[in-house]
């Protein structure tokens, strides 16, 4: 009689990679805070500091995961980076400034036309960009979604280029000073001694809603388990009735609009814009999806605050020279521990 087999366990090695994946990038990602939290409880006695750190990157922050959400929800799709977004989102930035610049608002116009213009701004680059990010797809994208994978990936770069001439063309090479219509730096109020300024609170004002609204979008509505469905199975979901074509523009609308928000946020937060920033913020958002689970929303949004958390801190404390590469370490070390992100890749599901 032979002896019953025992199945073997994973290897030792493996069994390692998964602690630390599961538990060692925690600890990896809190090592800034807390050593910078012992160090002014040493030097200064409270965490002010810290905490300033903290409110900057969340605000900063909240941007990235904005503009990250586009690169995940057409990744989730259509299994295609868009490298173009970036530039979606320099767009947004420049028809948001030139509105301002055509409404004449200025530094001391009263509160109610700088908040109606603000509004304004807001959804006419929300509009601006959704649609241009849907032509891009409709006359770039669309025509190659049968052909190798290489030929899509290519024609975004292309696109990414074009646009970014085009901002070349319309605003110059130099960067453009935005009106300060919020008094952006201006201390709103203090918490523990921290202080929050006006541009913190636009910037988590602004994303909250929009992230609420999109997620009960998808969630909840009809078109958004369209988008689901067609995440999971496109060629089940064309049987079932559902334009998927529609769809795939759908989620490109969607995304160019969260660019296009992300873009005025910017504008007024950092009130200076300028043609190469679609391509240095769409690489931070770019690794923020990644980093959080590429196709993963929530994943998107971790992404960019934690991005958000460590640019501020490393520029504040170590030097605005080591802020890129600190970034893309914790990246390497995410993705050699943890190759599906931080909260897991959804290849077909959007949600």
């Amino acid at each position: 009689m032979e002896a019953a087999s025992i199945p073997a366990g994973p290897p030792a090695s493996q069994r390692v990679k998964q602690l630390i994946g599961t538990y060692g990038l925690t600890a990896v990602l809190l090592i800034m805070p807390v050593w910078f939290a012992i160090q002014d409880l040493t030097d200064e006695g409270n965490l002010v500091r810290l905490g300033e750190n903290l409110v900057a990157g969340l605000s900063n922050g909240a941007i990235w995961a904005l503009v990250a959400i586009g690169y995940t929800l057409v990744y989730g799709i259509v299994e295609l980076i868009n490298f173009a977004h970036g530039e979606i989102f320099m767009i947004g930035s420049f028809i948001s400034a030139s509105l301002i610049v055509t409404l004449g608002l200025t530094v001391d116009s009263a509160a109610v036309p700088v908040f109606f213009g603000l509004l304004a701004a807001l959804l006419l680059a929300m509009i601006g960009s959704g649609t241009l990010n849907v032509l891009i797809e409709r006359v770039a994208y669309r025509p190659l979604r049968s052909a190798p994978k290489l030929a899509p990936l290519i024609t975004a770069v292309g696109m990414s280029f074009i646009l970014q001439n085009v901002g070349l063309l319309w605003k110059g090479g130099n960067q453009q000073g935005v009106p300060d219509l919020l008094n952006a730096q201006n201390t709103l109020f203090t918490v523990f001694g921290v202080t929050i300024e006006n541009a913190d609170v636009l910037s988590v004002v602004v994303t909250i809603p929009l992230l609420i609204v999109m997620t009960s979008f998808i969630n909840r509505s009809r078109l958004g388990k369209a988008m689901r469905a067609t995440a999971q199975d496109p060629e089940a979901a064309r049987l079932m009735g559902i334009n998927v074509d529609t769809t795939i523009s759908l989620t490109f609308l969607l995304g160019g609009m969260l660019a296009g928000a992300a873009g005025l946020i910017y504008a007024m937060y950092q009130t200076t814009i300028w043609f190469f920033q679609g391509f240095t913020g769409g690489l931070i958002a770019f690794t923020a999806a990644v980093m959080g689970g590429i196709g993963n929303l929530r994943g998107a949004v971790l992404g960019g605050l934690i991005i958000g958390f460590i640019q501020q801190m490393s520029d504040n404390r170590i030097g605005t020279e080591w802020t890129p590469a600190i970034v893309f370490g914790y990246l390497v070390l995410i993705m050699v521990f943890k190759p599906s992100g931080l909260l897991g890749e959804q290849t077909r599901d959007a949600g």
